[in-house]
């Protein structure tokens, strides 16, 4: 390790996550790039990500979904079921489960849907997909009918399996693609109100907590929604969130005409993004996730209103929070390693698995052309940033080296 400065090799509460006699012996052998300055974190874990294939592999694969997350300093993933063919069976799971084996880098866990096709009227076939799913999830659409929705936490709650929500009443969308404020207001867009998020939250926990089903819901982007969590968390619901890092470090100020700037749920106010930045703090949101969700570039240049939804995070994630949130003292390293990875691992039962190296001595500009994701598309290209990935070990082997 000629020419290393400093290594700083982070130790948090819960020792299982330290670094085994074969991963210290592994980190002392391998040759890195000099840095002053290095940090070696555990592996994070992203319960939320897209990987498109099957059924999309033009827009990203297994293997360079796998390769972009070792990038980024993940060890784990989860990904989202909205493919083609949909995982509603073990057949259709099959063909993402034989992509896995034969591509992944690190390990990685699908999503059962938790509907047919996602379409919300009829449950997928849960107890045969239970031994081979992560959990249950219709990510990309809301269950609009409640009495689907209380059915699968039934089922989920027989099985042992969190119940995965993307929360949104479409009913309430009317044609919007960016936050319903400012922004859509002077640049003449339709927007997409907070309460389209939050009113189905404030549904499902209710169910939840008469089911007694584990619930976890997806990237929260309203203050609604994080007040709706914490007293749901008081009143001893099992329920567990997720937000996302352009949540907490972007807001409507910061939009531009730009298909990098849409996603969904979309970038809110300034008020939202203190809020979801408190719940994160206080332990109200208990993990980032990415959901790093590629695009090709020709379709991502369609501007706000004509791109689709989307954007990719998994190399930026990391790098954008270590130095917007805690180099500026937001939040410590400590509570950024349980929302990145601790509580991910604990909630979904993912066990630890490796560890990355981060050179944290120099900055550098984001270059998404740098990117080992087929997707291009970041609202954070040309930020200047203080930590660079310089290797990433799961189950002992080096899945990224510099």
């Amino acid at each position: 390790m000629a020419g290393i400065g400093k290594m700083h090799i982070f130790k948090g509460p819960d020792t299982s996550f330290y670094l085994t006699e074969e991963d210290e012996k592994l980190l002392a052998e391998t040759s890195l790039p000099s840095a002053e300055e290095m940090l070696v974190l555990p592996g994070f874990c992203d319960v939320h990500v897209h990987f498109r294939e099957p059924g999309f592999s033009y827009k990203e694969t297994i293997k360079t979904g796998t390769m972009a997350a070792a990038h980024g300093g993940y060890t784990s993933v989860c990904t989202m079921p909205n493919l083609n063919p949909v995982p509603d069976s073990y057949e259709n799971l099959k063909a993402q489960l034989d992509l896995i084996e034969k591509d992944a880098c690190i390990p990685v866990y699908p999503y059962g849907s938790i509907t047919r096709d996602e379409q919300g009227s009829q449950l997928s076939d849960m107890k045969d997909l239970s031994p081979y799913v992560i959990a249950f999830s219709d990510d990309g659409r809301g269950v609009q009918n409640q009495s689907v929705m209380k059915q699968a936490m039934e089922t989920a709650k027989g099985l042992n399996k969190l119940i995965v929500a993307h929360c949104e009443d479409n009913s309430l969308l009317n044609g919007g693609y960016i936050h319903d404020g400012v922004y859509a207001k002077t640049h003449n867009h339709k927007g997409i109100c907070s309460k389209s998020e939050w009113g189905q939250i404030e549904r499902d926990v209710e169910m939840a907590g008469e089911a007694g089903c584990g619930y976890h819901v997806c990237h929260i982007s309203c203050k609604e929604s994080v007040e709706i969590i914490r007293q749901a968390k008081k009143s001893g619901i099992d329920v567990t969130c997720e937000t996302a890092p352009h949540y907490l470090l972007l807001d409507e100020n910061d939009l531009r005409e730009s298909g990098a700037f849409k996603m969904n749920p979309p970038i809110r106010s300034a008020k939202d993004k203190e809020a979801l930045i408190e719940g994160a703090i206080d332990g109200t949101i208990d993990m980032i996730s990415t959901d790093h969700a590629p695009h090709t570039t020709e379709e991502k240049q369609r501007g706000l209103k004509g791109s689709p939804f989307g954007i990719v995070g998994l190399e930026t994630a990391f790098p954008m929070l270590y130095t917007k949130l805690v180099k500026q003292n937001i939040i410590s390293l400590e509570k950024l390693m349980d929302l990145l990875s601790y509580n991910a691992r604990k909630r979904f039962a993912i066990p630890a698995n490796g560890f990355c190296v981060w050179d944290i001595s120099k900055t550098y500009a984001i270059n998404p052309d740098e990117f080992l994701s087929m997707g291009r598309s970041t609202p954070f290209a040309g930020e200047m940033v203080a930590a660079k990935c310089l290797m990433t070990v799961s189950n002992h082997k080096v899945v990224y080296k510099a």
